[in-house]
């Protein structure tokens, strides 16, 4: 792993941790066993490193999207799957992307709203199939984009490797109860 990368890791973790204003560059740079000023000649802030880990995860749960194939069951499915594995593998950037991201000024926030906003798009278009084909029988497409994020993302809160379900147990019930919630047929049990 190169310095950058390094420097992005330690900052993703300890911004999960700790909170963004509450990471120094002190802080940074003794995790790193670096000297403060000499983490300079690797960043250029502390915010730019903020909006890179958001960037991070944001491609993460992008490419989430990209690989959804298959019916809308079948895509809700594996985005339920995709969403959780980012958030199991990559915690500390999607508790940054989750929470910290409104630390960021501007221009910084508004490229971080559009990242999130980009993603929120295409989970709403994989609803959208889905009401289209008349497979999910929501009233406000809109509502269940925000609904199924809402109970996807707070994961993060809680979900731990060594909990009772497994990572695939848990995409199985999640995506069995977010079936219902949109009112698929057949979505017991996690069986859609």
């Amino acid at each position: 792993m190169d310095r950058r990368s390094q420097i992005l890791t330690v900052a993703g973790h300890l911004f999960s941790q700790r909170g963004y204003h509450a990471t120094s560059i002190r802080d940074l740079a003794r995790a790193l066993n670096l000297q403060g000023g000499s983490l300079y000649a690797h960043i250029a802030s502390k915010e730019e490193l903020l909006l890179e880990v958001v960037r991070q995860a944001a491609q993460k749960f992008q490419e989430v999207l990209e690989g959804l194939t298959g019916d809308p069951v079948a895509k809700l499915k594996a985005l339920v799957r995709g969403h959780l594995r980012v958030i199991a593998e990559e915690l500390p950037r999607a508790t940054v992307f989750f929470h910290e991201w409104k630390h960021l000024s501007s221009p910084y926030l508004e490229e971080a709203k559009a990242l999130r906003r980009r993603y929120e798009e295409g989970v709403q278009r994989v609803v959208e199939e889905g009401v289209r084909a008349g497979v999910f029988r929501v009233e406000d497409v809109r509502l269940a984009t925000l609904f199924l994020l809402s109970a996807l993302n707070w994961t993060y809160q809680w979900y731990r490797p060594d909990g009772p379900l497994s990572l695939e147990e848990l995409s199985e019930v999640y995506a069995g109860m977010l079936l219902r919630a949109l009112g698929a047929e057949g979505g017991q049990d996690g069986e859609a």
